[in-house]
């Protein structure tokens, strides 16, 4: 038998800021006998970017471009930055190209190819769009935390993460990097200037920037210290240059999870077969795993092989965070919650553990420690104890452990300061976003007379593929006019509706 913690910070430092949830991976070796592109200095060759566990993959071209780890001293190590290479459809591409950011931190751009290029398919057919892989993230000298026997080091899925557990582990992760990498030297102020060291060697004069939740950061810190090669930022998911990464989760998913449920509140049929609140179920059923945690016997959602856990309350409320990122998912909590409530508990146990195995492998563990020590930790303040929070503070003191033991800088005193000036940018944010709610791309926009923020109706975290939104991108980034988008298009969104039954939706 098993304790099974898919606990609060497990479930943060897996999601966190991440603005696509699928990843790929890159068969970046070509053909031996491929001609080899070049993109201003730049060699690139044929490769597949692919995503995995779906047949769907693009064609790119990859390259690696070597810059110092520690800029004050050149002389050092280098590392080679992953760069890949999305053409655009016509071949006579405009000459400022499209730079993706990813989000996490800890996200390769390279791993959400397939999300990026649907994305971008109207931007795609004037400009060139480059994925760079973020210092100590896919191909870019991962700060991966590895076992002596060279493998990924996993948590014990038995231990729940604690602050010691979590510092023990980044103890070990922070040894096996001995020889590969300085992790002081894998902060946002580092990755903004390998943009430019990208841009430069691409040949261009100026770029537009598109990035998604994390990766909003990273476009506006670029912008703030290069502005003379931005010309357009699109970023979605907003988040504000002064906000603490994993700071404010516990007060923006409850108000996520309290706009999901007043959804069910307004459909006849939802809030007939769930008449409890999903934020008072969910505490419920928190509640009474707290008090006589349960042995659950199902099958393994992967594998299929009989399995018994014990359901801990630390699990259920991770899972309903991890789901409210994407309302399809979100729209399963009602029910799995009240079957809970009822003392049926395999479907709930059962989607933990699935959420588990998805989550183990979209962030680069180290490198979002490098990131965060730096940048958020020392920011961090703990908010008053709240009996009414479904998080508690153990779950930022958890998700911040690492930094006593994790070697970083302090980050520069102006980053945290907001972006203000006249470029043009678009603000996007999901209506239900539990982690970048709306109101964070309204502050953004206080100091930007020619942005413009957009709200899609019923949408999580990350909304660049709703509905009309590749259309509305592919316009501003060919305009640069923001105020000028008809974006009357996106009212065609909708919410998902709860499932009423495990056959899905009452019609």
């Amino acid at each position: 038998m098993q304790r099974h913690h898919l606990a609060l910070a497990g479930m943060l430092a897996s999601l966190m800021l991440a603005g696509c949830n699928q990843t790929s991976s890159v068969d970046a070796k070509g053909s031996t006998d491929a001609p080899n592109r070049r993109f201003g200095t730049i060699g690139f060759q044929p490769c597949t970017l692919s995503t995995v566990g779906a047949s769907a993959n693009v064609e790119a071209q990859c390259a690696t471009l070597q810059v110092p780890e520690d800029r004050a001293h050149p002389e050092g190590r280098s590392i080679g930055l992953r760069i890949a290479w999305l053409e655009s459809g016509d071949g006579s591409s405009q000459p400022d190209p499209v730079f993706f950011l990813a989000g996490g931190p800890g996200q390769a751009a390279s791993e959400v190819a397939v999300v990026v290029d649907t994305a971008l398919r109207q931007v795609r057919k004037q400009r060139d769009v480059f994925l760079i892989d973020q210092r100590g993230t896919g191909g870019s000298n991962p700060l991966s935390c590895l076992g002596a026997d060279g493998k990924e080091l996993q948590l014990d899925e038995d231990a729940a993460p604690t602050e010691a557990v979590m510092r023990d582990f980044a103890t070990q992760c922070l040894a096996s990097l001995k020889g590969r990498a300085d992790p002081r030297f894998y902060t946002t102020t580092e990755a903004i200037a390998d943009l430019d060291a990208v841009r430069q060697a691409l040949g261009a004069e100026k770029i537009n920037l598109v990035g998604g939740s994390y990766g909003t950061r990273v476009a506006q810190r670029y912008a703030m210290a290069y502005p003379q090669h931005t010309r357009s930022i699109v970023i979605d998911g907003v988040v504000p240059n002064d906000l603490v990464v994993g700071g404010e989760f516990a007060r923006t998913f409850d108000n996520a999870i309290t706009l999901q449920s007043a959804q069910c509140r307004k459909d006849a049929a939802c809030s007939k077969r769930f008449p409890v609140d999903t934020r008072e179920q969910l505490r419920s059923v928190a509640d009474t795993l707290r008090r006589t945690p349960v042995t659950v016997d199902y099958r393994d959602p992967g594998t299929n092989a009989p399995r018994q856990d014990v359901l801990s309350p630390d699990s259920v409320v991770g899972l309903a965070f991890g789901f409210s990122y994407v309302p399809e998912y979100s729209s399963l909590l009602p029910l799995v919650l009240d079957e809970a409530a009822q003392g049926r508990y395999v479907p709930l146990a059962s989607l933990v553990r699935g959420a588990t195995r998805s989550m183990d492998f979209q962030i680069n563990r180290g490198m979002q420690w490098s990131v965060i020590c730096s940048e958020d930790a020392p920011r961090y303040q703990a908010p008053p104890e709240s009996d009414d929070a479904l998080f508690g503070a153990e779950a930022a003191r958890a998700f911040f452990a690492a930094c006593p033991v994790w070697p970083h800088q302090p980050a520069p005193a102006a980053s945290t300061a907001a972006l203000k000036g006249d470029l043009p940018v678009l603000l996007l944010s999901g209506e239900l976003d539990p982690v970048t709610p709306p109101r964070y791309a309204e502050q953004v926009l206080k100091g930007l007379p020619n942005g413009r923020a957009l709200v899609a109706r019923g949408q999580g975290h990350g909304t660049l593929n709703a509905g009309c939104m590749p259309r509305l991108l592919g316009q501003f980034i060919d305009t640069t006019q923001a105020k000028a988008l008809d974006a009357s298009c996106l009212d065609t969104l909708s919410y998902v509706p709860a499932f009423t039954s495990f056959n899905g939706w009452t019609p």
